[in-house]
């Protein structure tokens, strides 16, 4: 199993609906617009919900001598716009991101006895234990203003399979 593929795998497993886990995508009846791997940079869909799937950190952890463990740790870019300026507005989809940042939370958490994303890791969001998912906000007193969106990031980790060098 490749580690280069991991931002991949995870965009892939966010983008499931055919399971009892929230779907997040809205064509499959979810609140995000897109939930893709990697920030597209210049070409952002603004005014769309989305989340960006990123690596904010990559390790190997060598044990047993020769033995390999692989180690991701996600960062999502989450982004909700904020379409009008009207009293309550703000208030509004201020809640309604945070239900969905709920969603994502439940599909990140996974099912109640496979924790590996649908086979795409060993575990998912399992690790260090107490802090499996993490979500920092970004302050719409700045972001509205700005870009007419709100801002948060989540984080967790994954780990895959172990290698064994040959």
């Amino acid at each position: 199993m490749s580690t280069a593929d991991a931002v991949a795998r995870e965009a892939a497993w966010l983008q499931v609906s055919a399971d009892s886990l929230p779907a997040l995508l809205a064509s499959a009846g979810g609140p995000w617009q897109v939930v893709q791997a990697y920030w597209p940079g210049p070409k952002f869909a603004a005014g769309k919900s989305g989340i960006y799937v990123q690596r904010r950190r990559f390790q190997v952890e060598r044990f047993g001598g020769v033995r390999l463990m692989p180690h991701h740790a996600f960062l999502l870019k989450l982004v909700w716009p904020v379409k009008a300026t009207a009293a309550g507005i703000a208030e509004t989809e201020a809640q309604n991101f945070d239900s969905a940042i709920e969603l994502l939370r439940q599909r990140v958490n996974g099912l109640p006895f496979d924790k590996t994303h649908g086979g795409r890791f060993r575990s998912a969001a399992e690790t260090p234990p107490g802090t499996f998912f993490e979500v920092d906000y970004d302050d719409p007193e700045v972001t509205i203003p700005q870009g007419k969106w709100l801002r948060a990031t989540a984080t967790y980790l994954a780990d895959d399979p172990e290698i064994i060098p040959a």
